[in-house]
């Protein structure tokens, strides 16, 4: 004679409801923009107070290229993926799961640059030194909703393949884009011209 399991025999990891993630919900994605505005805020509060002597700055700007290699590397690859896709070179299921996985990577170069952006001695009076922070955050809160974004074009490829997504979501898509590689290069670019003062 075998004994059914009761209830009460459940393992509690299998009776466990997920945990929430940082874009399952507008909310939690705002709350992600609230962190995130307040990490930069306090990078530059730390680029006021410390001075970092001849090797922390060199370390710090060796760190800084290597995050930005990775991070906007990373932007580089995904967008690629993208434009394979749009070309019918690639299936959306594939760019999809590929960008997704760069996420980890976009989000450490970027973390990487504003940390060690704070021990290069910006100078926070300069007008382009404003606006690449601008450009910082604005690329910070565009990743967050990037993440949105991938999460709602995977849902609608949850339908049968080779369904087409709507307008909305590839014109989502291409804002997103954009508003990346403005920021990227306007970054890059402020960043460089900063360097050779």
């Amino acid at each position: 004679m075998s004994v059914l399991p009761s209830e009460t025999s459940v393992p509690p990891s299998a009776t466990a409801t997920r945990r929430l993630g940082l874009y399952d919900t507008w909310w939690t994605v705002g709350a992600g923009a609230l962190a995130a505005c307040l990490g930069i805020a306090a990078c530059a509060w730390v680029s006021l107070h410390l001075h970092a002597d001849a090797a922390l700055h060199s370390a710090a700007l060796f760190v800084h290229l290597a995050a930005l290699v990775l991070g906007f590397g990373a932007v580089l690859v995904a967008d690629y993926y993208a434009l394979l896709f749009l070309t019918g070179r690639c299936g959306l299921r594939d760019a999809l799961i590929t960008t997704g996985r760069l996420h980890a990577l976009i989000w450490a170069g970027l973390v990487g640059l504003v940390a060690s952006g704070a021990l290069l001695h910006p100078d926070l009076g300069s007008v382009l030194t404003r606006v690449k922070l601008g450009l910082v955050l604005a690329l910070t809160l565009n990743g967050l909703q990037a993440g949105v974004l991938n999460r709602r074009m995977r849902g609608e490829t949850g339908t049968p393949l080779g369904t087409p997504l709507t307008g909305r979501l590839l014109a989502w898509g291409a804002g997103t884009a954009l508003v990346s590689q403005v920021c990227w290069w306007g970054a890059v670019l402020i960043g460089f011209r900063n360097s050779q003062r």
